[in-house]
């Protein structure tokens, strides 16, 4: 069996390693106990008290104990007894007394820090550093309440609807409150005040909303994609999905290579575009990130593709962020239809997610009627600034910028310009619907159901749905531009739905009984998923990857089909299909040849024409054949 080295604890830690004793995951002394880890209640609340670090250590939180576990894991062969856990674990306690059940715990990047999330309230438990030690097992970690004096306990409180931790920080907290205000919390500054601040004012898509409709219900960070990376995703309860951008946490670090990418990006097709409004936008986007990001101006970055480049504290002074949307979807015609619940869709939507899979932006809804509903960004997020609306910026003695506060409102625009989608115009980015999945859900509940989505650590095609029933996988088999297609409605391969596991007593699903998940994976390519019951009960799952994304080719021509076991030469595969060895099917004709007769080569729209052919060809030959 290989094993991996055993990861080291923290500097309070005693125990000597001889010590320690290795037990296949779920035979763990910590889930042997007959001990219930989380009280069921009267209302289905969406749990999981299970986090990993991405180096082989997992926590459990214990409900009844009021303390967190940690275990060190090995990660093996890829079968399920491969798992193996050390015991003792250790036992991890709160120095202040916390007067909230925790439903949800998540980590920081870094492993350092553990959000505590239950009953729209949260703290922060500080892993390492500032600890005290009660014995060689037990450890007291110092914690902390966020935004005390925002989400505040009276008969007008403001409820924490989501928290989440932001992919570039390790010390930056975004909070969605039921104020429909995002904040943006830095740890290492201010516990108290946050460091921005984002009033969402939605408009409603050419009809009346309801106040139960213009509730948010979650949000999600971008992924390392364009301007993606630096945008915020808020879904509604009708369904409907807002962005704002740019958003970025003051200090963080990105790579220059990327930066360089939409830097040069918004030169070359928004300020040599001959639409004035292109220009304008275009202008604003590279006033900011050459004041965020000096280092693009004084092309210090140029050619050192490893570099990293921090966050300065901007904003533009006289104008404030866009709440771009809501997103509508394109139709087979080319034209955008409704936005929000589709039809399949039944109930409300309970949460969101957001996932990129190389150059493919998917959202993902989960409404409460037991569907999913799964779309991509048909074109690039792009930041707005609406003029005229200055933001509310926090000082301090020497004019720096500590805080800022910004109402984002949305701007309607006419059916036309809805339908313009041409680089640096301001218009939201359409979507793209990719399917409706009905998980088949056993019972329909009054209230509905509440899911909870989660990606795969190793394979992000995959996605994993936590609900009262159970877990499933949902397998993306098509997506519309890592896949080699021709546009055509038959290459798109609806997604795969797996029953992963299977909780339903008697058909039914009254309560959730899982309470922990989370997805493993290690650096052979080899994943696993953990998942914990209420009666602290562990179950652990070697998952498949390599060949779910294959397509299944069936030969209707050959007569004699052969049982399982049977081979012959002529059935074997060639290591390098035909077809992918005829290369792309699509033909690069982005233009008619009488508009290119009409474009001077040494002019603005000429060079932007060449560089779009450069774009192109990069795009559908070079990328085709480094991903094969």
């Amino acid at each position: 069996m290989r094993m991996t080295v055993e990861p080291s604890y923290s500097p309070s830690s005693t125990t000597p390693k001889e010590e320690l004793e290795w037990h296949q995951l779920p035979k763990h002394p910590l889930f042997t106990t007959t001990t219930t880890t989380h009280t069921a209640s009267g209302n289905s609340v969406s749990r999981n008290l299970l986090a990993y670090d991405g180096a082989n250590r997992l926590y459990l939180w214990d409900s009844k104990n009021n303390h967190l576990h940690r275990l060190s894991l090995r990660l093996g062969d890829p079968d399920p007894t491969s798992v193996l856990a050390a015991s003792p674990s250790k036992v991890l306690q709160t120095d202040i007394v916390l007067d909230f059940e925790v439903n949800r715990i998540s980590i920081n990047r870094n492993g350092t820090a553990m959000l505590l999330f239950g009953n729209e309230r949260l703290c922060v438990m500080y892993l390492y550093g500032r600890t005290s030690k009660k014995d060689d097992v037990n450890l007291i970690c110092r914690t902390i309440s966020v935004g005390s004096q925002t989400h505040s306990l009276g008969n007008n409180d403001i409820r924490v609807l989501e928290a989440s931790w932001h992919p570039y920080s390790d010390t930056h907290l975004g909070i969605l409150s039921s104020d429909s205000v995002f904040r943006l919390f830095n740890l290492a500054v201010d516990l108290l005040e946050p460091e921005q601040e984002y009033y969402l004012q939605p408009a409603g898509p050419g009809r009346s909303r309801n106040a139960s409709s213009m509730c948010p219900v979650g949000f999600s960070f971008g992924g390392d994609h364009l301007w993606d990376r630096f945008s915020v995703f808020v879904a509604f309860s009708d369904g409907s999905i807002y962005v704002i951008c740019p958003v970025v946490p003051f200090g963080s670090l990105f790579q220059c290579e990327s930066l360089l990418e939409i830097y040069n990006d918004a030169h070359t097709f928004g300020l040599m575009s001959t639409n004035s409004v292109a220009t304008s936008n275009a202008t604003y986007a590279i006033s900011w990130l050459e004041a965020t990001f000096p280092e693009l101006q004084n092309q210090e970055i140029e050619g050192d593709s490893l570099s990293f480049s921090r966050a300065r504290a901007y904003a533009v002074f006289d104008a404030s962020l866009v709440l771009q949307g809501p997103l509508r979807r394109v139709g087979q015609s080319g034209n955008e239809d409704s936005v929000g619940r589709s039809a399949e869709c039944e109930g409300r939507a309970v949460s969101f997610l957001y996932n990129s899979v190389s150059k493919d932006s998917i959202l993902v809804t989960a409404w409460s009627g037991g569907q999913l509903q799964i779309d991509a960004l048909a074109d690039e997020i792009q930041p707005v600034w609406s003029v005229g609306s200055p933001p509310r910026l926090r000082l301090d003695s020497r004019d720096d910028i500590l805080g800022l506060a910004m109402i984002c409102e949305s701007i309607a625009c006419s059916r036309m310009e809805k339908l313009d989608h041409n680089a640096w115009l301001g218009n939201p980015p359409p979507l793209l619907r990719l399917a409706i999945v009905d998980l088949a859900l056993p019972r329909r509940a009054e209230s509905g159901y509440n899911i909870s989505l989660f990606i795969d650590t190793l394979m992000p095609e995959r996605i994993y749905s936590l609900h009262d029933g159970g877990i499933d996988s949902i397998v993306l088999h098509f997506l519309p531009f890592t896949s080699q297609t021709n546009g055509k409605d038959d290459t798109m391969r609806t997604p795969s739905v797996h029953p992963v596991l299977n909780t339903c007593q008697n058909g039914s699903a009254s309560e959730p009984s899982i309470c922990g998940f989370v997805s493993l994976s290690d650096s052979f390519g080899y994943s696993w998923i953990v998942a914990v019951t209420l009666s602290q009960e562990c179950v652990v799952l070697e998952m498949k990857t390599w060949d779910l994304l294959l397509p299944l080719s069936i030969d209707m021509e050959k007569k004699n089909i052969q049982s399982v076991g049977q081979s012959n030469e002529r059935d074997i595969q060639p290591i390098i299909s035909k077809e992918l060895l005829s290369g792309p099917k699509e033909v690069l004709v982005p233009w008619a040849s009488q508009s290119l007769r009409a474009v001077a080569a040494d002019s603005i729209e000429g060079r932007s024409t060449l560089h779009q052919y450069f774009k192109l060809f990069h795009e559908t030959y070079v990328e085709y054949a480094h991903k094969r």
